[in-house]
């Protein structure tokens, strides 16, 4: 049962808003405006996040999942460089803002190149237009106009111990976010990133693509001291979207909807998961939501930083332990083993159907 207080703001609400109608017609529009955005905010209780993204199709899909799920609260998209130019994924962030009606999620340009070395931008994984040939009308939506890594850095203050970090792409912005402001590491709640794998990557027979982007910056996201979460091509080619999602998608009807499936039918074309398409970084988004869809193992992960063949890969210690060898003469001989010290929750076992079904049930009739 409402209180006489309550009955009270409602009468005013009620009242202002006739004198509004009858009197001020831009006011009006304000109000309805306010209301809107009102209306489109997620419950107190939904998690709040940080997307930090390089769109991408895969990457849209994440943007739309944590968009339309009541338990993420999206407080704010850095962009980095990657499947695209850190210009044109600004602008593809924006448009899915648009197209969503969500332009008070602030989205801010970050790094245009990674750490050390040059870009490697992708148009055969992601279209020309980095949104494998979705087209979406020009963005209504304004961009911030902090860098990337300060976005990051002015959200976890903002919200200490409330936000997950969950990168998409290259790991720069974090990267760079921690370099300035170590003191954001203990006031993350998570990192829940997609990158990486144990099992061979896909730029080559080491490396993720992520990972591979920005091999130091990975270094620094996975050994800065927060909890990590590693969703990686071991789970992530494993959660195929079918062309009869894209299917059901489509007949859903809704603008939101056909812009999905169009996505899903160029990811699906590529390949990458058996019977359809990988759809990578939506799953990261997903083990948010409920982490249950995810089975994990802690473990010790290091990024390769060097080699010929291997730079870029993420390299699991599966036993916990390495050698402990000391001189001996003219060689050196092991005497036992010392314990490594987990960093890294590698995701090993996915519910691809259920996370499927989930990605899809969330956007269908949008």
């Amino acid at each position: 049962m409402a209180s006489s207080g309550s009955r009270t703001s409602v009468s005013v609400r009620v009242s202002f808003a006739s004198l509004c109608f009858a009197f001020c017609i831009a006011p009006c529009a304000g109000l309805a405006t306010a209301q809107a955005a009102a209306a489109a905010a997620p419950p107190a209780a939904a998690q709040k996040v940080l997307i930090d993204s390089d769109p991408g199709t895969d990457d849209a899909l994440a943007i739309l999942l944590a968009i339309y799920s009541p338990e993420l609260d999206v407080k704010g998209i850095s962009i980095v460089a990657g499947n695209v130019t850190a210009e044109m994924g600004f602008d593809d962030a924006l448009r899915v803002l648009s197209l969503v009606n969500r332009c008070d999620i602030p989205v801010a340009r970050g790094a245009e190149k990674p750490l050390l070395q040059p870009l490697v931008t992708g148009t055969y994984w992601n279209g020309a237009n980095g949104l494998g040939g979705a087209e979406t009308p020009p963005s209504k939506c304004q961009g911030d106009r902090r860098f990337g890594p300060d976005l990051i850095i002015d959200l976890v203050h903002q919200y200490p111990n409330e936000i997950t970090i969950i990168p998409i792409g290259p790991l720069t912005n974090v990267a760079l976010a921690v370099r300035k402001d170590p003191s954001i590491v203990p006031l993350v709640k998570g990192v829940v990133l997609m990158g990486g794998s144990i099992s061979g990557g896909n730029v080559n027979g080491a490396a993720e693509y992520n990972i591979y982007q920005d091999p130091e910056a990975a270094s620094i996201v996975f050994n800065a001291g927060w909890p990590v979460t590693m969703v990686g091509l071991d789970v992530t080619e494993k959660a195929a979207i079918l062309p009869a999602d894209a299917d059901k998608l489509d007949q859903s009807g809704g603008p939101i909807a056909h812009f999905a499936a169009t996505v899903a039918r160029y990811q699906i074309k590529l390949g990458e998961a058996s019977g359809g398409g990988a759809v990578h970084d939506a799953l990261a988004v997903g083990a948010v939501i409920d982490p249950t869809l995810l089975q994990t193992k802690f473990l010790r992960v290091d990024v390769e930083t060097g080699g010929e063949f291997a730079r870029g890969e993420t390299v699991a210690n599966r036993f916990g332990t390495v050698e402990k060898n000391v001189p001996a003469g003219d060689h050196r001989d092991t005497v036992g083993l010392t314990k490594t010290q987990p960093n890294v929750h590698v995701g090993v076992g996915v519910d691809s159907r259920r996370f499927i079904d989930m990605l899809v049930g969330r956007l269908s009739g949008k």
